[in-house]
């Protein structure tokens, strides 16, 4: 007799953390980083109050960023709005040109 066992449905889709999904989650996390990291060097090289409006600038920009980065979806192609002409190679290896 064959065993059955559960299976898992959810394993091919993408992880979700507080909205983000999948590459947008690490991208969320640079920012946050970035924002850190900036903040703190300007807080200590120029002036804490500048600093503290570059920390939240950069933060909330980079999540604003990725978050309408996400809108367009996980693999976000370009779309070319031109008219391409397809053309034979003739014999000698040439393209037809129009």
């Amino acid at each position: 007799m064959a065993r059955k066992y559960p299976v898992y449905k959810g394993l091919q889709r993408p992880l979700i953390f507080k909205g983000f999904k999948g590459k947008f989650i690490y991208w969320g996390i640079a920012s946050l980083l970035i924002g850190l990291v900036f903040g703190a060097l300007t807080m200590s090289l120029v002036n804490m109050w500048l600093g503290a409006l570059i920390l939240i600038g950069f933060i909330v920009g980079g999540l604003l960023f990725t978050a309408f980065k996400q809108k367009k979806g996980l693999h976000s192609k370009s779309r070319a709005h031109k008219i391409f002409i397809i053309t034979q190679f003739n014999h000698y290896g040439r393209k037809n040109i129009i």
